[in-house]
């Protein structure tokens, strides 16, 4: 098999060869490891999350079976350094670069309270000229050999409270002010239209999400999220099926979340990310056994603790251990449970990427 046919045969539920594989890496790994390889260091793209679908080449070198895309910064808002040396992007939203990554340094919504306060604020247009470059460069010239996904980064909860702040959106979970139900289908109708384009231009699959799990349970009330998100996250399955009934939907979800996995099934869910493997109860056999019939799993491999320190064995095996149990008859992405960081070495990256081709 290729790669596009393995990634292919595992997203439609068949049994491939082994595997596919798909990592992403932070800006700073991309550096190091091209540097390594001496290939030519590729510029992170301009887009919310943009370590998922950044340093292509650098990845199908090593060995991805697909790449990624999504909407990306239009030309005449793209993130910009202020004079004070924050930075302000297409959201409004404002960091301050703290070494390795960039840290909330100011909320636009933090004194949101009516809906007023929504509709006068200026969300990104979806349809913006420029915005699915990207995925029409990707499409054309890596769709033949290779899967396609598209990125929908963070769909309704997490740049919901990128906007307002942590604090006051939980507390407003709980009160539910006048511009809090705004805020969300706002922010949700904005992902839902970029998805829907890239369903349109021809992505394999659409890979959205919010983290709704910490590392001991969920970071809110199941039924608060079943009243909340999950009448939101099912209106958005339905409407891209729309598009393309045989669009294939994947979920990016952190930490412990194994409350409302049935619930992402009843709704139509097809593919289950990233599997935190140190948060409760997220351990392969429980996830393959419990909910191996329903769902394709995809990550998995620890960069908590076994990707920045554990010897090169020790990831090779635990490669292939994760491929025996979730992999077994197939319905499995092969994939480290979030970016590889900084922290990782050389020879545990490439330890990875071996324990692949062993398979």
């Amino acid at each position: 098999m290729n790669s596009r046919e393995r990634f292919i045969t595992t997203i439609t539920g068949g049994e491939p060869d082994r595997p596919p594989v798909f990592a992403n890496f932070t800006p700073q790994v991309a550096e190091k490891m091209s540097e390594y390889l001496g290939l030519p260091y590729e510029e992170p793209l301009d887009s919310l999350l943009s370590t998922r679908i950044s340093h292509t080449d650098l990845l199908l070198h090593l060995g991805n079976d697909a790449v990624g895309t999504a909407s990306v910064a239009p030309k005449d808002f793209p993130t910009r350094t202020n004079n004070d040396g924050t930075l302000t992007n297409e959201y409004g939203m404002i960091f301050k670069p703290m070494g390795l990554y960039n840290e909330f340094y100011k909320y636009p919504l933090e004194n949101a309270e009516d809906e007023e306060d929504i509709d006068n604020y200026q969300l990104p247009d979806p349809h913006a000229e420029g915005r699915y470059d990207d995925v029409d460069l990707k499409i054309t010239k890596y769709k033949k050999n290779y899967g396609v996904i598209g990125d929908l980064e963070t769909a309704i909860f997490e740049t919901s409270w990128y906007l307002t702040g942590l604090e006051k959106f939980f507390m407003d979970m709980m009160i539910q002010p006048p511009y809090f139900h705004k805020l969300l289908d706002r922010v949700m109708e904005i992902h839902l239209e970029m998805g829907k384009e890239m369903i349109r231009r021809g992505v394999d699959m659409i890979w959205a999400g919010d983290d709704f799990g910490g590392q001991d349970g969920m970071l809110m009330d199941p039924e608060q999220w079943r009243d909340i998100f999950k009448p939101r996250i099912k209106y958005m399955f339905e409407e891209f099926r729309k598009v393309n009934p045989d669009i294939r939907i994947a979920w990016h979800t952190c930490g412990s979340v194994v409350p409302i996995i049935p619930d992402l099934i009843e709704i139509g869910l097809d593919i289950l990310n990233p599997l935190q493997p140190l948060a409760k109860d997220m351990t392969p056999e429980f996830l393959k056994k419990e909910f191996g019939k329903d769902l394709i799993f995809f990550g998995g491999i620890c960069v908590q603790d076994l990707m920045p320190n554990g010897t090169v064995q020790q990831i090779k095996d635990e490669v292939k251990r994760r491929v025996e149990i979730l992999g077994k008859g197939g319905g499995y992405i092969l994939a480290p449970a979030h970016n590889i960081q900084d922290d990782t070495s050389i020879e545990n990256i490439m330890a990875f990427y071996e324990a692949v081709h062993e398979l």
